[in-house]
């Protein structure tokens, strides 16, 4: 921060001395004025970048543009336009400095030696100013702007390229200066002179006044040739004077003049052009091919390039040039299209209908008509008569809704008690601040005869003390969140005994869209938790038989089918020495004989381990994962992490079985051949969880299935009150993870939400 601060302030402090003492007359549209106290402040600059120990330097680099006017007239809109569109598409900063020509008669065709002298002197002027300041780019507008500056750039900005903007297309077609590109423009002379003749059609005689520039005589002249059969030509190219002024009143009838002297009058000059203009157009009807020369003076208009368009594209190269592209490499632009402009109020003084304009014509200056001078007022008058009359209509429309509304509510509120009276669940409403508002009567008859029992604060009397903490949660999440919540919870009975009760809210609305409280319904789930709880027994029961079942093959495989087939090898090795190798056969039969032994012993310490009892649960389930990883041939990483030593046996048995299932479904369907068991304790539960990234499955397929795997897995952890997970998907591998508490006797769910989603936790992710 101390960097930035330091770095901008330098840049901006010492730009903005140096300038106002070294730029005179020029204007930096960016920067600030000199300070009186520059020195101290540079001072104190210098020391807070010396405190931050970086340059300022690091500061991006600004950019300096300077835009040239031959004349005053040619800068508001310009700049207006210009300035933001090239700060929109360069990333730097920029600063902008305006100067304008103090001579300006700087000619097109070869000055004269006076002229000379001072187009070389402002060019000095303009050296020494801009001696201190690195330019990046000079933006020329105006051909004697373009002129001046490419004449004399070596001396006042060497190797700064130039843009240019507003040059006659005529006038400058096939020339090239290097480093110079830009935007020309057409000079409707034909166009405004087709204009003229269209509006007077009863012309006979066209005067030019231009004076000494022959180039745009001739154009004009060649135009007119067009008409040569209708109408006759007369130039002016004296300098504006009386002399000239009388013989331009000498003209005769139906004549019209094209005025293409430059605005505005020359310093000291004591009858000027704009004078001249005056005159002509008070007597005859007067054009320009130059909106400058003609708008809002007496002209009647002409046809003129779209300006904005035109500034918008010399702000598209400049931006070109300044981000770094080659002036030589971007081809100078020729626009070509003209729009009909004329001043509204010489339409009205020469009596020339606005329906003889050519199509999309633009009309200036127009003069507000009554409408448009008191709209506003007529129409606030129309709009107060209009509101007095709608709000008597809809007061009176109102009176009658509001009596039918009453009507539907009365019959709407009838309808909710019989409906609320008649269904079997109970239903009540709690207002905004948890106060019971409303109960229907099956309600009232659970829970005693006085109706008034209950409402307010006292419903919290029925609740089972262990159950009411949950229960007042749930409300006051609600309350807060303006959500639906539900809640399994004991109400007291009228004759003394809890019953378990399901209730479900719902936010309500008023008739504004507020929130208004809870409405909400009970029923009585005691016979369906009772009959759960039975099944849950139930299935406690038959998996402990088959706990004991598969304890007592275990022990008839390992005590007697093992130790058979164990004598049964020994015999056969026995006959196989005596026979002195002679028999090969019985060798083979030994083998298969010890395989067979083997691999029913390994099926006696699947179905009950005797290291599950007597080495614990992590010992087991290693020894399970090595014995499985031999037999079938794949790689099974084990890892545990702070499993108590004292885990209780149905945990332990839970978390074995849930593990020697995983695998086997893995093994079976994964399609890859490597897993992972991971076994982590916590001083309240203990973690199992059975990875593969094989090929996964669909959570919602399997659980349409219901396969007995998934089903035995979730049983046994619901009978050890433990949560069960699978995330799977296609292509994307199997995680199963059982999380039992270290008590087995632990407590069940006390809500619905929770016995829901142990319920429902195979097909969650």
């Amino acid at each position: 921060m101390a960097t930035a601060l330091c770095g901008s302030f330098l840049r901006e402090e010492f730009m903005t001395n140096s300038r106002a003492l070294d730029l005179g007359k020029s204007t930096i549209r960016s920067g600030t004025g000199a300070s009186p106290i520059c020195v101290r402040l540079i001072l104190l600059g210098a020391l807070l970048c010396i405190v931050a120990g970086i340059p300022a330097a690091a500061q991006p680099k600004t950019k300096n543009v300077l835009i040239l006017f031959s004349s005053i007239e040619q800068n508001p809109r310009f700049t207006d336009v210009v300035e933001p569109a090239i700060r929109k598409r360069v990333p730097e900063p920029i600063d902008f400095h305006i100067e304008y020509l103090s001579y300006l008669s700087y000619r097109v065709s070869q000055p004269a030696e006076g002229e000379r002298l001072n187009q070389e002197s402002e060019a000095e002027t303009f050296r020494r100013r801009y001696a201190g300041l690195k330019l990046d780019l000079v933006i020329a507008v105006s051909p004697q702007a373009l002129l001046f500056a490419n004449e004399y750039r070596d001396k006042m900005f060497p190797g700064v390229p130039i843009v240019f903007t507003q040059l006659g297309t005529r006038e400058f077609q096939g020339r090239k200066w290097p480093g110079v590109t830009g935007l020309t423009v057409p000079v409707g002379i034909g166009e405004t002179i087709d204009l003229a003749l269209r509006l007077h059609p009863d012309t006979s005689t066209v005067a030019i006044i231009q004076g000494q520039d022959w180039f745009w005589i001739n154009v004009a002249q060649s135009e007119l040739l067009r008409y040569h059969d209708k109408v006759r030509t007369i130039v002016f190219s004296d300098d504006p004077s009386p002399e000239l002024l009388a013989r331009v009143r000498a003209l005769p009838a139906h004549t019209l003049v094209l005025f293409h002297l430059a605005l505005p009058n020359e310093d000291g000059a004591e009858f000027g052009r704009r004078d001249l203009l005056d005159e002509v157009a008070k007597r005859w009807p007067t054009y320009s091919a130059w909106p400058a020369n003609c708008l809002n003076y007496g002209c009647i208009g002409g046809a003129y390039p779209d300006l904005d368009k035109e500034h918008l594209a010399t702000a598209q190269i400049a931006a070109r040039v300044l981000s770094g592209e080659r002036p030589d490499s971007i081809p100078i632009q020729h626009d070509s299209s003209l729009q009909v402009q004329v001043d509204w109020r010489q339409l009205q003084r020469w009596h020339i209908p606005e329906s003889a304009l050519p199509a999309r014509s633009i009309v200036l200056f127009r003069e507000p008509t009554v409408w448009h001078r008191y709209r506003d007022y007529i129409l606030a008058a129309i709009a107060v008569m209009l509101a007095q009359a709608f709000l008597i209509a809809a007061l009176l429309w109102q009176r009658a809704r509001k009596r039918k509304a009453e009507a539907i509510l009365r019959e709407s509120e009838e309808r909710f008690r019989v409906l609320a009276n008649c269904t079997p669940a109970m239903i009540w409403m709690f207002n905004t601040e948890g106060k019971i508002t409303y109960f229907n009567d099956r309600r009232i008859t659970f829970t005693g005869q006085d109706p008034s029992a209950g409402y307010g604060d006292s419903w919290t009397s029925f609740i089972h003390p262990e159950d009411l903490p949950g229960v007042l949660d749930a409300l006051s999440t609600g309350l807060k969140n303006h959500q639906p919540y539900s809640r399994e919870y004991r109400l007291r009975r009228h004759d003394g005994v809890y019953r378990w009760m399901f209730g479900v809210a719902s936010p309500r609305m008023d008739s504004h869209g507020s929130f208004a409280g809870f409405i909400g319904s009970s029923i009585d789930i005691t016979d369906q938790k009772l009959a759960r709880e039975t099944l849950r027994k139930l299935s406690g029961s038959l998996m402990e038989a088959q706990e004991k079942e598969r304890a007592r093959i275990a022990r008839e495989l390992h005590d007697d089918v093992c130790q058979r087939l164990a004598l049964l090898s020994l015999e056969l090795a026995q006959e196989s020495r005596s026979s002195n190798g002679s028999s090969a056969r019985l060798e083979v039969i030994r083998k298969h004989c010890s395989e067979i032994a083997g691999d029913v012993q390994a099926l006696s310490h699947r179905l009950h381990s005797s290291k599950l009892d007597y080495l614990g649960l992590v010992v087991a389930l290693k020894g399970f994962c090595n014995e499985f990883s031999q037999q079938h041939q794949v790689n099974i990483d084990f890892a545990d992490l702070n499993v108590p030593l004292d885990v209780p046996h149905e945990v332990s048995l839970c978390l074995f079985r849930i593990a020697q299932e995983a695998l086997q479904n893995a093994m079976k369907y994964s399609g890859t051949r490597s897993f992972r068991v991971e076994l982590t304790g916590t001083p309240d539960e203990v973690r199992l969880e059975v990875i593969d990234c094989g090929a996964g499955f669909d959570l919602n397929a399997a659980k349409q299935k219901r396969g007995l795997g998934l089903v035995s897995m979730r049983e046994r952890v619901l009978l050890v009150h433990g949560r069960f997970f699978i995330e799977s998907k296609p292509a994307e591998g199997t995680r199963i993870t059982a999380v039992v508490p270290l008590s087995a006797a632990a407590e069940a769910p006390s809500h619905i939400e929770a016995v829901t989603e142990s319920a429902s936790e195979i097909g969650a992710r």
